[in-house]
């Protein structure tokens, strides 16, 4: 599989042609609904062998070197008998080499709805866990109701395990005073894990993820605590373990969202974690990448220097925004937008898509009926094979996806040619 970027002038045609495939197979590798209008910019999959045109003086050790790959696989698939023998323009067909394989997560905010049953289908085959989001806990120690029955009808069917989230979410927002009224209680606690329990029985969860978030900085030790003891109590059961991490670049970070998390005792004590690795750009915040590179790598450099890199999923998103300019601080969200809406609405407005190579991001200005300037920053294929690198840079546990729903068929098929994905079934 191999990604080329559309120029003024291409056609699927044009591009097919060049790379010696069919019209239809770009289609398809590419989920295209309108194969007949491409932007300039867009990227796009081709569904090729590895191919390299040897140049003069090149040898075919020199090129079983490049791509790390022996000589011996460059003989035997290319039916070559005297390796001495071959010529400048020669095409040369690079083996593959051993995928890595990864555990992959995705989120899902079930509506208990048909839609969910569609967007399970969808990524069949393509995740190890579908995480369920969320179940709300209350001061009680009860939890809220979750519309997942449709969800997980689906996912039986499927090679991935469902896993449920609980978070400390009320009132449209993270509650740390909600989060204490849970820690400051053995009690509730005790409540809390029953009906935990109670529920991943009932349901057929295999997995539970904890997702406190903005936690208070001196109830720290205390999430821990819990953290442990709900642990125990699901390790004894069967279950797996799972927390959701802020993307922190040290362990004396400041801020709302990351003092609460102690990544040390998370990597200890859990199964494996999740790190936020995204919203930089956000949609009460300035116009950025969602999830620039630069920074995604910071994270990972604290992060796998405390929490064992084999319990690491790097979060990735998928989807972008759409910000109205000037940006104006707690004025209106930017719209969220998937990147299939992205480049339908760079074709409609007539606008080229750039690609940030610092970011590694992809992005496009527009106007609207109004006259008003817009900025869009979103994901393409460009940018999760950035991604699919640093998780094999690394060498982590695998990736998660915020969230299911938006269109990117793309990220799927890629996500299929570089990893093999382990499952738990």
């Amino acid at each position: 599989m191999q990604i080329v970027v559309v120029h003024q002038g291409d056609s699927l045609w044009t591009i097919a042609r060049r790379f010696g495939v069919s019209v239809d197979e770009m289609v398809q590798a590419n989920a295209l609904t309108h194969p007949e209008r491409l932007v300039p910019g867009q990227a796009l999959l081709v569904p090729q062998k590895n191919i390299h045109r040897v140049q003069p003086g090149e040898s075919l050790w020199l090129i079983a070197r490049r791509y790390g790959v022996s000589l011996d696989s460059l003989l035997q698939i290319n039916r070559i008998e005297d390796p001495n023998r071959i010529m400048p323009g020669m095409s040369i067909i690079i083996p593959e080499k051993e995928k890595m394989e990864i555990e992959v997560n995705a989120y899902l905010e079930p509506s208990g709805t048909e839609r969910d049953v569609q967007i399970v289908n969808e990524v069949e085959g393509f995740l190890t866990y579908l995480s369920l989001f969320s179940a709300h806990v209350e001061e009680s120690g009860g939890l809220s109701p979750l519309q997942d029955m449709r969800a997980l009808e689906a996912v039986r069917d499927s090679q991935a395990i469902p896993m449920l989230v609980i978070t400390n979410f009320r009132a449209g927002t993270f509650s740390p005073e909600l989060a204490h009224a849970i820690f400051s209680s053995d009690n509730v606690q005790d409540r809390l894990i029953e009906n935990v329990l109670r529920l991943l029985k009932a349901r057929g969860y295999r997995a539970l993820q904890v997702d406190f978030e903005h936690i208070f900085p001196a109830d720290r030790t205390v999430y821990n605590r819990f953290l442990e003891r709900i642990a125990g109590r699901l390790h004894a059961e069967g279950y797996l373990l799972s927390t959701a991490l802020a993307p922190k670049t040290s362990g004396a970070q400041v801020g709302t969202w990351y003092e609460g998390h102690d990544y040390p005792a998370h990597g200890r004590i859990a199964d494996f974690v999740v790190i936020m690795t995204y919203e930089w750009g956000w949609s009460g915040g300035p116009p950025m990448p969602v999830a620039p590179i630069p920074q995604v790598r910071r994270v990972l450099d604290y992060a796998v220097s405390v929490i064992p890199r084999e319990k690491i999923l790097m979060g990735a998103p998928l989807y972008g925004y759409d910000w109205t300019l000037p940006y104006v601080p707690s004025g209106a969200f930017a719209r969220v937008i998937s990147p299939v809406e992205a480049v339908d609405l760079a074709a409609r407005v007539g606008v080229s898509i750039q690609y940030d190579a610092t970011a590694e991001a992809p992005t496009f200005r527009y106007y609207d009926r109004e006259g008003r300037e817009h900025v869009v920053w979103f994901e393409d294929v460009r940018s999760m094979q950035a991604k699919f690198n640093l998780v094999k840079e690394y060498r982590l546990r695998g990736i998660s996806f915020w969230k299911l729903g938006g269109a990117f068929p793309q990220n799927w098929t890629l996500l299929a040619d570089q990893f093999r994905i382990r499952s738990k079934k």
